[in-house]
């Protein structure tokens, strides 16, 4: 017996994701848009807090079990910049290009290039969730000036891995699904579902 869950979000990529894992847990996800939910407001600066607010978004316009994501590159030497304002670092409309362009830009003048991908989940089971379930995961790297490699999305061809020796546009979508922040947050939520 499979459970309908709403992502709070119409990213094709990230529903298969999603997908892939929590039909173990019995779930069968399915995008906000396929109901009608246009995007909540993301107005914190806290990724829990913008996750959690669409997560009951969701939940509260379908009456359903709902799950959010909220995540970011946060730049040691820029205070944690740009955090939860990655996608629109370098303002509206918000573009990737333009987006690297600025981070590198004001990483330039800065010795310390290290960087980390953070992401935090948020399930809950209605709207009023007294006790949401919150995972989180964070994958270190460092940020370089040279974009490198043709996939991912967002700042991949500057988020370099040392230990790969690559950035994360370089790697198959297995491996980065594998290795990556979301990733990691996914498996812990199920771990916490089970």
């Amino acid at each position: 017996m499979t459970q309908k869950l709403i992502l709070a979000s119409n990213n094709a990529g990230k529903l298969k994701e999603f997908n892939e894992l929590l039909s173990t847990v019995g779930f069968s996800v399915h995008a906000q848009g396929e109901f009608g939910v246009p995007e909540a407001e993301e107005p914190y600066f806290t990724f829990v807090e913008n996750a959690l607010t669409k997560a009951r978004h969701a939940a509260r316009l379908t009456g359903l079990p709902a799950l959010a994501d909220d995540s970011g590159v946060c730049v040691n030497a820029l205070g944690g910049a740009p955090g939860v304002f990655s996608a629109r670092f370098a303002g509206e409309p918000k573009s990737d290009a333009r987006n690297n362009e600025k981070l590198v830009a004001d990483l330039a003048a800065h010795a310390d290039k290290s960087a980390y991908y953070y992401c935090v989940l948020v399930f809950v089971r209605h709207a009023d969730d007294p006790q949401p379930v919150i995972a989180d995961g964070r994958w270190n790297g460092i940020i370089v000036p040279e974009a490198r490699g043709e996939g991912g999305f967002g700042y991949d061809p500057h988020f370099y891995i040392p230990e790969l020796g690559k950035c994360t546009a370089e790697l198959a979508p297995a491996e980065k699904n594998r290795l990556s922040h979301r990733g990691q947050a996914l498996r812990a939520l199920v771990e916490k579902l089970k």
